[in-house]
């Protein structure tokens, strides 16, 4: 059984990483994919190509997801393109990362319009969209670093601890209309971000994961791909940790 069958997701940021890995499990289970893409225009034809070869329509856009317009725009273009929107995922983000004495307002407004500002910015226009087809998904990518805080990520905790509270409140506003708005606080995953990260670091996070290993991108698109289909039809308002036991 395909669990999205005939549905259509607008995801941000999936040419790569944890992005890529919902992308290709949603089509799997028969979703149409809109996804988009900042820079990476030769990975995003290369998704896009594979995974039209399920059988699903796939279409990747270049946008800019901490731009109020831009967002705007792509919403249209999604809705016209495919006729409809029944799943958001907003996983575009960054990190500049430094302690709270070297960061510059730079690299704090920075994150901020790319992981908190960018998951208004979307998702305004597209829950008008759900609000008339009277159904819809939400799904938010925050971290377990807004939960827990972590040293060096200041600018990178408050973004994600900000889609905490914007999720739970846009439960709220739209439950009533069949529109269900979730987040999933991924721990250490490997992706380009952690790869990035030196390996006593790496050694020093492991200590504390029960399962002792990093997460993979698949498992983070797993728990997506549950919140997005009807298995989790009274599932609202809710954060889901996908971290090995780190956050408990």
């Amino acid at each position: 059984m395909k669990l999205l069958e005939n549905k259509t997701a607008l995801i941000t940021g999936a040419s790569r990483g944890i992005g890529k890995a919902i992308a290709q499990v949603f089509a799997e289970n028969g979703c149409n994919v809109a996804f988009t893409f900042h820079s990476s225009a030769e990975k995003a034809k290369a998704l896009e190509s594979e995974l039209s070869e399920l059988g699903v329509k796939v279409k990747s856009y270049q946008s800019d997801a901490s731009s109020y317009l831009a967002a705007q725009d792509l919403c249209e273009a999604v809705k016209t393109d495919f006729g409809g929107i029944d799943i958001l995922v907003n996983n575009a983000g960054i990190t500049r990362d430094n302690l709270l004495l070297r960061l510059t307002e730079e690299d704090w407004d920075k994150v901020m319009d790319n992981n908190l500002k960018s998951i208004f910015n979307l998702t305004k226009p597209v829950s008008y969209v759900m609000l008339k087809q009277r159904k819809g998904s939400i799904i938010n990518l925050t971290s377990i670093v807004g939960m827990k805080g972590q040293g060096g990520q200041s600018n990178y905790a408050a973004s994600k601890a900000g889609i905490i509270g914007f999720t739970k409140s846009l439960a709220d506003e739209l439950g009533s209309r069949d529109i269900r708005s979730n987040a999933i606080a991924p721990g250490f995953i490997e992706t380009d971000m952690t790869d990035e990260l030196p390996e006593e670091v790496k050694k020093n996070y492991l200590t504390g994961i029960p399962q002792k290993r990093l997460g993979r991108p698949e498992e983070v698109a797993k728990a997506a791909l549950f919140l997005a289909s009807d298995l989790a039809s009274y599932v609202n308002g809710q954060v889901i940790s996908v971290c090995g036991g780190l956050n408990r």
